[in-house]
């Protein structure tokens, strides 16, 4: 009877060994409250539902503890593993080509092409890219982290996630959380820097109507988008030809069952995979780092930059144009590359200050334009860097 007794409890332990309560630390009761919060902002306020929910889900996931001696294969960081196969899309930048497919299937760029001088302004908010670069050398990151951290001003997830893979891996999990969580903080950051920066007078300019763009020039834009910035930036072509390819799908309309595919089941899979294995790929161990708090802090001061530069770039180019020309700087926080978040708090805020006065589709001219730019800098990075 004790030799039963002695075999049960010597069983109750190895089992109790192998549960997560016996190996979990305090960094994963910290990232899974983290995870927590991600999925509750994204369901009580709707922020960025559809990257938050497999982000924050995914925390949860790669941050349940489990004895890694007992070789598993479970991990994320354990070759051969499920995660870990699936995690190589986001490892070796699979993933991010394809959400830029998508991307281009479903945008369209008619208030870029009506208004070619927006994309100016999707040029000018990439000083927060640059200026978060320089910031991160001076505080002694190595130029690749540097870039990495600084791409986060892009307001673009894919184009942070496929910089950061190839040039500072190791800080894959922190850039990509980052950038998504500040895509997400959009209605929260932006605001504030757009009334800082402008003057009632200005908040109450209205903007000529958009000309109508012909089936034609939407059909030419792809093309010659993709040769004049791909001949340019060589490095970003697996970002910049997916998403012009998108986009001739799209426009071209004779392949509308290709471009739904694309900009529906597609993207929907692809983004499910991408945020769940940001999400899982946070595992206390390597994530809970000095490092990472510095890289949210240098993300948040490149996104406030990004925001800064458009408008303050739109008040800087109303200085030339004619008054019955001029742009409304609130449609310069839209220069970051989140679509069609930052476009649509232009809106908000402009309809705060004139109820009758619609930004939307003036603001999408440089939205459009930030997610081109974002992607033409990353590939300037990589050029340089890699």
């Amino acid at each position: 009877m004790n030799d039963f007794f002695f075999f049960l409890l010597d069983n109750l332990k190895v089992f109790w060994n192998y549960t997560g309560f016996a190996n979990v630390e305090m960094g994963h009761i910290i990232m899974i409250l983290f995870g927590i919060t991600f999925i509750f902002f994204a369901i009580r306020y709707e922020f960025e539902p559809l990257l938050l929910i497999p982000i924050g889900f995914g925390i949860l996931i790669g941050n349940v503890p489990f004895d890694l001696s007992a070789n598993l294969e479970i991990g994320i960081y354990e070759e051969g593993s499920v995660l870990n196969i699936l995690y190589q899309g986001v490892q070796k930048g699979w993933y991010p080509p394809l959400i830029f497919l998508g991307i281009g299937a479903m945008t369209d760029f008619s208030a870029l092409i009506s208004n070619p001088k927006l994309i100016l302004v999707g040029a000018a908010c990439q000083f927060g890219i640059f200026g978060a670069y320089i910031i991160s050398l001076q505080l002694g990151f190595a130029p690749t982290e540097a870039a990495s951290i600084g791409i986060i001003g892009g307001a673009d997830g894919p184009t942070a996630i496929f910089l950061t893979s190839k040039l500072a891996p190791h800080l894959l999990g922190a850039v990509a959380i980052s950038a998504y969580s500040y895509m997400a903080l959009i209605p929260v950051l932006q605001p504030p820097c757009m009334r800082l920066l402008t003057t009632k007078k200005e908040r109450l300019i209205r903007m000529k109507p958009a000309r109508m763009v012909s089936q034609s020039e939407k059909i030419i834009f792809p093309i010659a988008g993709l040769l004049l910035t791909a001949f340019l930036v060589p490095s970003g072509l697996p970002l910049l030809g997916m998403l012009f390819f998108g986009n001739l799908l799209k426009e071209s309309g004779v392949t509308r069952r290709l471009a739904e595919t694309a900009r529906g089941p597609m993207i929907d899979v692809v983004t499910i995979l991408l945020g769940l294995m940001v999400g899982v790929s946070t595992q206390a161990t390597t994530f809970l780092t000095a490092a990472s708090v510095r890289i949210f802090g240098l993300g948040a001061l490149s996104f406030i930059i990004a925001t800064c530069a458009g408008v303050l770039f739109v008040k800087f180019f109303n200085l030339f144009l004619k008054k019955d020309n001029k742009i409304n700087p609130l449609i310069g926080n839209a220069g970051v590359s989140a679509v069609p978040g930052s476009a649509r708090m232009s809106q908000i805020v402009g309809l705060e200050y004139d109820s009758s006065n619609h930004l939307l589709m003036h603001a999408m001219g440089p939205n459009v334009a930030g997610v081109i730019a974002s992607a033409v800098s990353a590939g300037l990075m990589l050029g340089f860097l890699y």
